[in-house]
């Protein structure tokens, strides 16, 4: 069982493996949402398991997704595409060891002109054609 929660622990949860690798997505809203570019996995709805949930608070930000974060903290923590059936996990809420990777940098076109990317992982556009989207 994999463990993660907000900075202030009012949300808690755990996933259960497997997880999809992770994405660092340099998309205008997630840029905004974290500060920075914002590093996800993604998981069935019914391999998320909310524990705690009394700070959870829901943004829909766009006409078919939402955004899960900590009403007390702040933390950015969940991204849910309408009817996919699957939550976008942020990385940096997860608490306990994985062996997750980070696969590719998403919706370049988007990122900031205040920093370049250098890890030699993959760009890309967005998402499509990517089976492990």
């Amino acid at each position: 069982m994999i463990k993660g929660s907000c900075l202030c622990g009012a949300v808690a949860f755990e996933l259960t493996p497997p997880l999809r690798p992770v994405y660092a997505c340099h998309c205008t809203q997630c840029r905004k949402t974290s500060g920075y570019f914002w590093a996800a996995t993604s998981i069935p709805d019914e391999a998320l398991a909310l524990i705690r949930q009394n700070g959870l608070r829901w943004f829909q930000s766009s006409e078919t997704t939402k955004r899960g974060f900590c009403g007390k903290c702040g933390s950015s923590l969940f991204w849910v595409p309408e009817g996919e059936g699957r939550t976008v996990v942020a990385a940096g809420a997860i608490d306990t060891p994985t062996d997750l990777q980070t696969k590719a940098h998403v919706f370049i076109a988007d990122k900031g002109n205040y920093y370049e990317i250098a890890d030699g992982l993959p760009q890309c556009a967005g998402f499509k054609g990517d089976e492990d989207a």
